[in-house]
């Protein structure tokens, strides 16, 4: 508008000149002054319409160019926040997968948290339109929420894995799937027919080349021949732990091989001093044999790593 008023300005200070010189020559030849007037009031006219219209045409362009400018800020706002969002979904993806793995290492049951059906919420209202700003605090806000939610699970994680590799290296379960024991742990008369006799473990009924398992996670120590025992498997479990499959037809391991639970590392047999084909199991605990029944669980069958 200070524009058009400066147009206005010139214009009445161009008509007030043409005037003067109308009024010069009205002194001389009044017809001719007054067509003179006429034509200054047009022109006058005619300049004002046009600058009007010039200065309309300008002002609507500056308006589209702002509106430009504001719609263009809004839609990089928008990107902003839409790649926000994306790696908020990778976040929550990635919490998701982690939940479901503590799930299964809890061994929590089926259903009890089930991470691809949305939490139920409520509320009673009322609603408002949220701002901008509104919501790039709560985008804000949920990222640190999950980067927080993110490191306390992969800290329960951390401590759920290594409680596992502690169990999973303390005897459990049976060497050989589908049998019975048919000779405990303790004083007992000897099979071979001359006396008596400790028995050291426990031995379990097996035909020849039946798979015997570790009952835990291990590294073999001894794979050979010892005298009484035939062919044995030793496994030392890193934990004071040591156990002892002895009778084999056929070892399936070597010294320094990894061994898991229920893995199978030899075949039953009746090598060494055996009345028949069977599994002789021992524990050993920091130097001492003991009782394999305070680990094994003979009756919950055989667990599988």
């Amino acid at each position: 508008m200070d524009a058009f008023h400066r147009f206005l300005t010139s214009q009445r200070q161009r008509f007030a000149r043409l005037a003067a010189d109308a009024g010069a020559l009205a002194a001389r030849r009044p017809h001719a002054a007054r067509i003179a007037l006429v034509g200054a009031g047009l022109a006058l006219g005619l300049g004002i319409s046009i600058g009007a219209g010039a200065l309309r045409q300008a002002s609507l362009e500056s308006q589209l160019a702002a509106q430009h400018a504001q719609s263009a800020a809004r839609q990089r706002e928008l990107n902003a926040m839409a790649a926000r969002l994306g790696e908020l979904q990778a976040d929550a993806n990635r919490l998701n997968a982690l939940g479901d793995r503590l799930t299964r290492a809890g061994e929590l049951g089926d259903g009890e948290f089930d991470f691809d059906k949305p939490v139920p919420v409520g509320g009673a209202g009322p609603v408002h339109d949220i701002s901008a700003g509104e919501l790039d605090r709560g985008i804000a806000s949920l990222a640190t929420r999950f980067r927080q939610s993110g490191d306390q699970l992969s800290v329960l994680e951390s401590l759920l894995f290594s409680h596992k590799l502690e169990q999973d290296a303390v005897p459990s379960g049976v060497p050989i799937a589908n049998s019975y024991v048919t000779s405990g742990f303790g004083g007992r008369a000897d099979p071979m027919g001359g006396g008596g006799e400790f028995h050291k473990g426990i031995d379990f009924k097996a035909r020849t080349g039946d798979p015997v398992m570790a009952v835990a996670d291990g590294v073999v120590s001894f794979a050979g021949v010892r005298s009484g025992y035939g062919n044995v498997v030793e496994i030392d479990h890193g934990n004071g732990y040591v156990t002892r499959y002895a009778h084999n037809s056929r070892l399936l391991v070597r010294v320094g091989e990894l061994v898991h639970a229920g893995g199978v590392i030899a075949k039953a047999g009746s090598t060494g001093r055996s009345t028949g084909a069977h599994v002789h199991l021992e524990v050993w605990e920091n130097g001492h044999v003991v009782n394999p029944t305070r680990f094994l669980a003979l009756n919950g069958g055989n667990r599988r790593g």
